[in-house]
């Protein structure tokens, strides 16, 4: 199986999920390397790979996945966890730093992940069988102030998620969202250790966030066979943070 964006964070934390179950798993990262190295070289079992690209540069990524697929001799699991998150608030940027933020966090966040799939569908459609997760957000549905661009994206991604479910599902292959709230990670440690970090923790009537491994157990339920009903779903977990019918 391949998990992107797993260097730190929610995506280490499925790969050693995944790992503890007995798969074995390419650590994707884009720039963080020795830190990928370290999340595979402290997973249980063996056969682990490694795998780097810019998700943003459709070449590498399309090496990437043959890599992880030639490593582990197959991809029957892909979880499209990596992205960014950058503010860039429409009354203080330029035009040009607003371009430039909205092509980066959708080069990675939503055209990035649909270009992992669609390369990692090819291994998915000669086996006959697969499961895709992807990794969206809370902030999908109730927006994202100041992060429009992420929000935007994370839109997208739970809609492609459903459209490939009702494409791929007869092929054998079935696709989920996760949408997450705020989660202990490291990306988000600067805005829960600062002057608003009370308050997100009080969105939640659990009165926390999320950690890493609580969303890495949701995103290996729907991996699961047993999870093969929930194809084009949205699994919310956020706490209680957000709720919608």
């Amino acid at each position: 199986m391949l998990v992107t964006g797993a260097s730190r964070g929610i995506g280490a934390a499925t790969a050693r999920a995944f790992a503890v179950a007995g798969d074995r798993v390419a650590v994707h990262y884009a720039s963080r390397r020795e830190q990928a190295e370290e999340v595979a070289a402290g997973l249980p079992g063996d056969g682990h790979a490694v795998v780097g690209a810019d998700l943003a540069d459709a070449d590498a990524v399309a090496a990437m996945v043959d890599a992880a697929a030639g490593a582990l001799g197959a991809i029957d699991v892909l979880v499209n966890n990596a992205g960014i998150y950058e503010a860039h608030p429409i009354g203080a940027t330029t035009y040009a730093e607003w371009q430039a933020s909205w092509a980066r966090t959708l080069g990675v966040n939503l055209v990035g992940a649909a270009n992992v799939t669609w390369c990692a569908v090819q291994h998915m459609l000669a086996a006959g069988r697969g499961r895709i997760v992807n990794v969206g957000s809370r902030g999908a549905f109730r927006g994202e102030p100041e992060h429009t661009a992420y929000g935007a994206a994370k839109a997208g991604l739970t809609s492609f998620g459903q459209s490939l479910a009702r494409e791929l599902g007869p092929r054998g292959i079935a696709v989920m969202t996760v949408a997450p709230g705020f989660v202990q990670t490291d990306m988000a440690a600067d805005y829960l250790a600062g002057p608003e970090g009370d308050a997100i923790r009080a969105q939640s009537p659990l009165g926390r966030v999320a950690t890493a491994g609580e969303i890495a157990a949701a995103v290996l339920y729907l991996a699961s066979p047993e999870g093969a009903m929930a194809t084009g779903t949205v699994l919310d977990v956020n706490g209680g943070s957000h709720l919608r019918m």
